[in-house]
């Protein structure tokens, strides 16, 4: 497996962006994730987006991260936004999204930030181990409730104090 850096608007990123929103429609039938983003969003060193390609350069699985600071919604100066982490159906369970989540928290610290922050869906039954305490150490968090009454929402601290 071999994971790359790519902006947010390469055509594999768009790609894959366009499955994550469909199988969003699939399991929530509401159109898929409305939170506008950029590729700006992802831009070094506010931001990264990782593809992870197959041993035939097919792409696979993707997540990024982007810079979160207080906005009245319970994120704090120094978050970091985990967004469209998505492996397709044919090769989840072989710990891709492990890997892609390690690579964007080490990123994210050396960029300076201070928490890794997260929404999910009760829909998602992946994501939802895939953010259990173990082994990422992601803990839900009460100061932020999401948009939708299905949301699950995470955070992990980035730095000790």
């Amino acid at each position: 497996m071999n994971i790359r850096r790519v902006p947010f608007d390469h055509p594999d990123a768009v790609k894959l962006n366009d499955e994550v929103q469909a199988e969003y429609d699939v399991r929530y039938g509401d159109g898929g994730d409305a939170t506008e983003l950029a590729a700006s969003d992802f831009a070094p060193p506010n931001g990264l987006y990782l593809i992870a390609y197959d041993e035939n350069d097919v792409p696979v699985a993707s997540g990024g991260w982007r810079s979160q600071d207080a906005n009245g919604e319970g994120n704090a100066d120094g978050d970091a936004e985990l967004k469209r982490m998505f492996v397709i159906e044919q090769m989840r369970g072989r710990g891709l999204a492990r890997r892609i989540l390690a690579a964007l928290e080490e990123d994210a610290r050396a960029a300076g930030r201070t928490r890794m922050v997260l929404e999910t869906g009760t829909k998602q039954p992946e994501a939802v181990a895939l953010y259990s305490p173990r082994p990422t150490n992601l803990r839900e968090r009460s100061d932020y409730s999401g948009y939708h009454e299905e949301s699950l929402c995470y955070a992990k601290p980035l730095r000790t104090p």
